[in-house]
């Protein structure tokens, strides 16, 4: 692999590129699904392939190829410096990258079970024992369980002497109930252990098993059930919400994670997803939300999706405040980005989904930062509000300022105590005001790092894999459900 990364990077400089990076990466990912107790899915996909990203005459050119052999290596770097002195004709101004990266080393993800070393045997005997015990439970009319194994193999060089190689894994898994009422047509879901049933990390086999897939299986099903029954969750114009962690992980990806990407902000990425109302007038400037709000974007955290040694331009994995003490401080960045608004070197956000996609700007773990209280004081210390638990619908606008959010289940709570059953919850709010509103966070006792593994960006569209550490937290005069 070495001949071939040197080789693309010496034909690029021949062929007029002031830089070359290329990277290759091998990719296998195993899906396992059942459903109502039969085999719903077994895949395994497998890919192998390089891509050459180059500068000439201060723009870029990218293009890839699948056999790793020397006339094709020569080809892919051929079409991506034509693609650069092409781009070249119209450029706005010339891409500047800052300060060289030299990064070397070697990183592999830390797991105590390989996952591609269990049986199918075993994979499917988990999932379907957790669907028998779904489906023992009346009223439940589908059952669901799917597990996800990601093995990623990448190698990175560059023109300016940077040589890495990472391994990363990931494991995900989930079960889903879903129960209906035929008298009224109703049709409720529940998901474990979370949105859709996905929950993902980068670890180990172990990951499954602590998931507990089957043990947990029954209460799913029933909660699905009782939500039928369920009292409809009431319209407010401001009310007290308490948001799960799962669901604080939807809220700060939505919210807090795409409007921090610079390329949004700088108008390179619109047509997919939007822009961000978080312009560069507003560093260091905007109070984004209450002091109690600090959010980090953080790629070395154990376990998270968004957890690496280098991102794909060979930037070191970094921790990065966003948001500190409420005043928002900080982008995701790419090195060229960065330069050119002169924030300094970047840090490490750039990342592309496989061989044949040129890296932008994706999320690593953009986590909230827990806080100092005990889940049970947080609900004992309420007079009356609504617990909101996993995501089940969301939208936001194209700026990331005004959304509305709906979650599988919520229960009241009236002096200090869950109550009643809701279902059909949903809230709405403004960014801003929204993170303003927030006056307590539970600690780090309930602090997951959730994974999302289904992040859509970019044109051609590409699939990010990204982290989210949350634990519950409460926020004040929040618009809940329809108000007239």
């Amino acid at each position: 692999m070495k001949d071939l990364t040197g080789r693309a990077l010496n034909i690029a400089q021949v062929r007029g590129a002031s830089y070359a990076d290329v990277r290759i990466v091998e990719r296998v990912t195993q899906h396992v699904a059942v459903k109502n107790g039969k085999v719903e899915a077994l895949e395994q996909e497998e890919s192998l392939g390089f891509g050459v990203r180059v500068l000439v005459n201060g723009a870029w050119g990218f293009a890839a190829g699948s056999r790793l052999e020397p006339k094709d290596v020569e080809r892919v770097v051929t079409q991506a410096v034509a693609i650069a002195r092409a781009s070249a004709l119209c450029k706005g101004r010339d891409v500047n990258l800052g300060a060289k990266i030299e990064s070397k080393g070697v990183y592999e993800t830390p797991i105590k079970i390989n996952p591609f070393t269990i049986s199918l045997d075993e994979k499917i005997g988990l999932l379907l024992k957790a669907d028998a015990e779904m489906r023992r439970v009346k009223g439940v009319k589908v059952a669901r369980g799917d597990l996800t194994f990601v093995r990623e193999n990448k190698q990175f060089a560059s023109t300016e002497g940077a040589e890495v190689k990472q391994e990363i894994v990931e494991c995900g898994c989930g079960i889903v109930a879903m129960a209906t009422d035929p008298a009224t047509g109703d049709v409720q879901v529940r998901s474990y252990p979370n949105a859709g049933g996905r929950h993902q990390q980068a670890r180990g086999y172990e990951f499954i098993l602590e998931q507990k897939l089957a043990e947990n299986a029954g209460r799913v099903a029933e909660d699905a059930v009782a939500l039928l029954r369920a009292d409809q969750c009431p319209s407010y114009d401001a009310m007290t919400i308490l948001l799960d962690g799962s669901q604080m992980a939807l809220q700060i990806h939505e919210s807090c994670g795409h409007p921090i990407e610079l390329d949004r902000v700088l108008g390179s990425e619109a047509a997919y997803a939007g822009t961000s109302f978080l312009t560069p007038d507003k560093l260091n400037k905007f109070r984004y939300g209450s002091d109690l709000v600090n959010i980090t974007a953080d790629a070395t955290i154990p376990g998270g999706l968004g957890t690496f040694g280098w991102d794909d331009e060979g930037v070191p994995a970094q921790k990065s405040d966003i948001v500190k003490n409420g005043l928002f401080v900080g982008y995701l960045m790419s090195r060229e980005s960065a330069h050119e608004l002169r924030l300094g070197a970047s840090n490490g956000t750039m990342r592309a989904d496989g061989w044949n996609r040129m890296p932008i700007i994706r999320m690593t773990n953009v986590s909230l930062l827990p806080g100092t209280w005990n889940l049970d004081d947080l609900v004992a210390d309420m007079d009356d509000g609504i617990w909101m638990e996993t995501n089940r619908s969301w939208s936001i606008d194209d700026k990331r300022l005004n959304f509305q959010v709906g979650t599988e289940m919520a229960w009241e709570i009236k002096g200090g105590k869950k109550t009643r059953m809701l279902k059909n919850a949903t809230y709405t709010g403004i960014t801003p005001e929204f993170w303003n509103s927030c006056d307590a966070i539970s600690n780090e006792k309930s602090w997951v790092v959730w994974g999302t593994p289904n992040c859509g960006k970019g044109q051609p569209s590409q699939v990010a894999h990204t982290g989210h550490g949350a634990s519950p937290a409460r926020f004040r005069n929040v618009r809940v459900g329809v108000v007239k």
